[in-house]
């Protein structure tokens, strides 16, 4: 992991989903001087550059695994100067990254944001493999130039029904095991290096009327592939509790997910850091085993229909958010046994669809 400088320069701009809602959330924690936002997922800069020009007394710690995104993110954040640190790294090496700025892992920043999937950036770059419509080497790491699994090697080495688990978890795909067994049959052959093969595919193993519904027939084996090939979820899993910890008393957590396994994970982690570990016939909820998170959305958010009708990936966002009001509770088996209790939410609350 390493910083990266800035440097002039312009990249086209992608508008990030919900970004009015995302600032208003972060506010309350990024209006105090010296506040620290970590963007994890930091893409092109949509989201840092608007949080630098909308709390001038914070800075932002922008994490991103491809370099290619630091740079483009540097040189567009350039003008704000030493305000922004771009980290190469993944995000669930949020409290390594911490420590190599001598921030602490445990109440050091602010808030951290993290808008998760791929990429406009990533898809655009039609060499990487991560789109369909174009023949491409099939490769989709995130980082490019580092080591691991691409989509090649899944496909070529994965055993049939660790093919399909990975179609149907990941991309929900109803015709997970006939796409896998068409590509152990088709790779016998020969192995797959190419998109445009995999398309064709694809094609030939969904059904026609299938194909006719739900988009592009190969939309849901390559999001699969991709959160496959970058270890995704457990990315996520890892990265949830390490932003819990990581934000102080006033600080916030905000994920915007637009996969329901990303969001089922959010939303478990959310609910077990805002819920008491008291159990449930205690009149009296001692402090101690009060949650010291409490939800600032109810449940989670989604867009409205102008917003779609602007940016179509605002379609599947799910937007949840929680804020530190003060130390987690010791839990332990006995004293956290039994129904738990959830925190209520606090009075500035939006309801979705409300103003932004």
């Amino acid at each position: 992991m390493t910083g990266v400088p800035t440097a002039a320069g312009s990249e086209p701009r992608h508008e990030p989903v919900l970004l009015a809602r995302v600032l208003e959330l972060l506010a309350p924690a990024l209006e105090r001087p010296g506040a620290v936002l970590v963007d994890g997922t930091l893409g092109l800069g949509g989201h840092s550059e608007a949080a630098l020009a909308a709390f001038p007394a914070a800075r932002v710690v922008g994490i991103d695994r491809d370099p290619a995104a630091l740079r483009r993110a540097g040189e567009r954040l350039a003008p704000y100067g030493e305000r922004f640190t771009g980290v190469h790294a993944t995000y669930d090496e949020l409290p390594e990254v911490l420590a190599d700025l001598d921030l602490p892992a445990r109440g050091g920043v602010d808030a951290v944001l993290l808008d998760l999937g791929v990429s406009s950036m990533q898809l655009d770059v039609l060499d990487r493999g991560f789109a369909y419509r174009a023949d491409a080497p099939l490769d989709m790491r995130m980082d490019p130039d580092g080591a691991g699994r691409t989509a090649a090697d899944v496909l070529n080495t994965y055993a049939a029904a660790d093919l399909a688990r990975v179609l149907s978890r990941y991309g929900e795909e109803k015709f997970a095991r006939r796409i896998a067994d068409a590509v152990v049959r088709a790779r016998a052959v020969e192995p797959f290096t190419t998109s445009g093969r995999l398309v064709e595919l694809l094609y030939d193993a969904i059904p026609a009327p299938a194909r006719r519904t739900g988009g592009h027939p190969a939309k849901r084996t390559f999001q699969a592939l991709r959160m496959e090939v970058n270890d995704e979820l457990g990315g996520l899993e890892r990265v949830l509790p390490a932003a819990l910890a990581a934000i102080r008393v006033g600080g916030r957590v905000v994920v915007e997910s637009y996969h329901s396994g990303e969001d089922r994970l959010v939303k478990r982690a959310f609910t077990d850091a805002t819920t008491t570990v008291a159990p449930p016939d205690l009149p009296v909820v001692p402090s101690e085993l009060q949650p010291g998170l409490v939800a600032v959305t109810r449940g989670a958010e989604q867009a409205d229909a102008d917003e779609v009708a602007h940016n179509p990936r605002a379609a599947s966002v799910r937007l949840r958010a929680v804020e530190r009001t003060g130390p987690d509770p010791q839990r332990s088996p006995q004293r956290g046994s039994g129904r738990a209790r959830p925190t209520r939410q606090r009075p500035d609350h939006r309801a979705p669809g409300g103003p932004r």
